[in-house]
């Protein structure tokens, strides 16, 4: 099994050991109190946490002797495609970039910005590995943060432990797999290629059985909040959930939710008054 760093401690340890120096760590570190924020209560969809793959990323990045800025990048290359910034909403906006920019740079948060904008599907990879000798730099070095999360996706057999949606990519491996293997190849990174090629190995070869998977192992990452976290709803809410299409009633409203104002749970009406549940998931449109 790998040795990469799976925990913020390990990842600093990993890169004092390979030489980094504290004011390249510093940024690494302030990288990890965004994702922090970003991603608190995400899992992955094989309950694996969200930020241990984040930092499995980065611990990848990190013995590829990469710059400490793109390895910065790394523990947060899904803020806009996954991160929680409060408004309910995913992708890229203006504000969600100045926030990202204010905490740790432009050089990080362009990284991120173009990681999200590139196309991942399986019929642009072909595409890609073709087009690579004509990116630039920061382009190139985007992919590398790709290949590094696609490489953390399978290093652990997560993707084993996921929905029979995400398992059943482990089928097709064989052909989208030699074009990233041969991407690394290109970037320069041949010590990349070997550990890929091997996971997508391992993993083809792996047999998990069901019952260690979780019984309802999802295809995408979920959110779980605490349940002793069970504020009042404010203003604000209130006006969520109207918005949503949810039918207020009469008298008090009572929210259950995480701390996250976007992460608004699965909602119901009992005794008269509109309450959420632990599930964070919107399904408040159909309420009557």
């Amino acid at each position: 099994m790998h040795s990469f760093a799976q925990t913020n401690i390990q990842l600093i340890n990993q890169l004092r050991g390979d030489g980094y120096s504290t004011t390249e760590i510093s940024t690494v570190v302030t990288s990890y109190e965004l994702a922090m924020r970003l991603f608190t209560g995400l899992f992955r969809g094989s309950g694996k946490t969200f930020i241990a793959h984040l930092v499995g990323t980065a611990s990848i990045l990190g013995t590829l002797r990469v710059p400490s800025s793109l390895v910065a990048a790394g523990l947060i290359h899904a803020a806009y495609s996954a991160g929680d910034f409060g408004d309910g909403k995913k992708g890229m906006a203006n504000a969600k970039r100045e926030w990202i920019r204010s905490g740790i740079g432009n050089e990080v948060e362009e990284y991120v910005a173009r990681y999200t904008a590139l196309s991942w599907r399986d019929e642009a990879i072909p595409a890609i590995l073709d087009g690579l000798g004509s990116l630039g730099p920061l382009d190139r070095d985007v992919l590398l943060i790709r290949l590094a999360n696609e490489l953390e996706e399978f290093l652990d057999f997560g993707i084993l432990y996921c929905g029979d949606e995400k398992r059943r990519q482990v089928n097709y491996v064989g052909s989208t797999g030699k074009h990233m293997i041969k991407m690394a190849e290109k970037l320069g990174f041949p010590k990349l290629a070997v550990e890929l090629e091997k996971a997508f190995e391992e993993a083809v070869r792996a047999e998990i059985p069901g019952v260690l998977r979780r019984p309802d192992a999802r295809n995408f990452s979920f959110l779980v909040a605490p349940r002793s976290y069970q504020p009042k709803a404010r203003r604000s809410n209130t006006l969520r959930l109207l918005r949503s299409g949810a039918t207020a009633l009469r008298g008090r409203l009572t929210i259950f939710r995480p701390r996250s104002a976007s992460c608004l749970p699965l909602c119901w009406k009992k005794n008269g008054r509109i309450k959420i549940g632990p599930e964070a998931e919107v399904k408040c449109r159909n309420l009557k």
